[in-house]
């Protein structure tokens, strides 16, 4: 038994097919095969069940993927951490950030990084925090960026606070609710919502103003790109980060919505924006290096705008 052979059985179980993950490892599939079987020899008994058309894993099957993937990523940690403890000039860089992010943040800290260290391979995933926390949880990601509200009470994460980050409510220019001198919160629910997935605090706000008992968008999606497309040839609602749309308000892309009974002085209604990372996981020195870079360009773009945060108390002044 070697990892080579654990590494086949894993992407066996993934793809669910002798041909797809032979393929996707990039040998040929009798030879793939030939791994299998022998892995099964070693163990002497077999590991799935070729005659379900799902190839699903017998229960011994299923008690060597819980081990092969334990020690797979263990050995992927251990080269990883070899191969950066005290050089960036080497090895990869893998981590997370939610959509809001995803748009000016995260791509002008990767830019700095990659001038910076041109030789580190560089990796992020665009994704919701929830899963971008098993993501984490599964050793896939060394970090991520996204709302921390969600980690700071549980003691298997470490949270680093960025800036306070403000929500706004957009749609598109000819809009009908721009013909009103006046709008209220009555206004916003009369049309379809799009937002990726809204932090528990914000949903819980438009539960109470909308008189339900939940909420959720009509179009949902992890992508701010995407959604401001959508609301510019729809009449939705949009949902976001100020930071996110500053440039397409303010080229008149998109408007600015602004609802009079809306408590906008709630801390529900900011993102709480920050680095979340394992408890206790050394992190490489590329990541350690990544995160320094993504707090000098956030507090860089802080100071352009004139925000700052109040130690301690995530308010937010203009």
């Amino acid at each position: 038994m070697d990892l080579r052979q654990l590494r086949y059985f894993i992407a066996l179980l993934e793809y669910r097919s002798f041909v797809r993950a032979a393929d996707a490892i990039g040998i040929t599939q009798p030879a793939f095969s030939r791994s299998i079987q022998g892995l099964e020899q070693e163990f002497g008994c077999q590991l799935v069940d070729r005659a379900n058309k799902d190839l699903r894993p017998t229960p011994e099957g299923q008690l060597v993927l819980q081990h092969a993937l334990r020690l797979v990523q263990g050995a992927s940690n251990l080269v990883h951490e070899i191969n950066q403890m005290t050089k960036l000039d080497a090895g990869e860089l893998r981590f997370g950030c939610g959509p809001a992010p995803a748009v000016a943040l995260v791509p002008d800290a990767v830019a700095s990084f990659v001038n910076r260290h041109p030789k580190v391979r560089t990796t992020f995933i665009v994704d919701s925090w929830e899963k971008l926390g098993r993501a984490l949880g599964r050793d896939e990601i060394e970090f991520f960026i996204a709302d921390i509200r969600h980690f700071e009470a549980d003691p298997s994460f470490q949270t680093q606070p960025l800036t306070v980050k403000r929500g706004v409510f957009y749609c598109r220019p000819g809009h009908p609710l721009l013909t009103k001198e006046s709008l209220s919160t009555n206004d916003m629910f009369s049309y379809p919502l799009a937002a990726s997935q809204i932090p528990p605090g914000v949903r819980k706000v438009l539960a109470n103003l909308s008189g339900r008992i939940d909420f959720s968008p009509s179009i949902e999606v992890e992508n701010y790109l995407t959604l401001q497309r959508i609301v510019r040839q729809t009449d939705a609602i949009g949902i976001g980060t100020e930071e996110a749309y500053r440039k397409a308000i303010a080229q008149g892309e998109l408007i600015h919505l602004r609802f009079r009974n809306l408590p906008h002085n709630l801390d529900g209604m900011f993102a709480r924006c920050g680095i979340v990372s394992r408890t206790g996981f050394r992190l490489s020195s590329a990541a350690r290096a990544m995160i320094e870079t993504l707090i000098e360009v956030d507090q860089a773009g802080a100071a352009q705008t004139g925000i700052k945060v109040a130690a301690g108390q995530g308010e937010i002044h203009h």
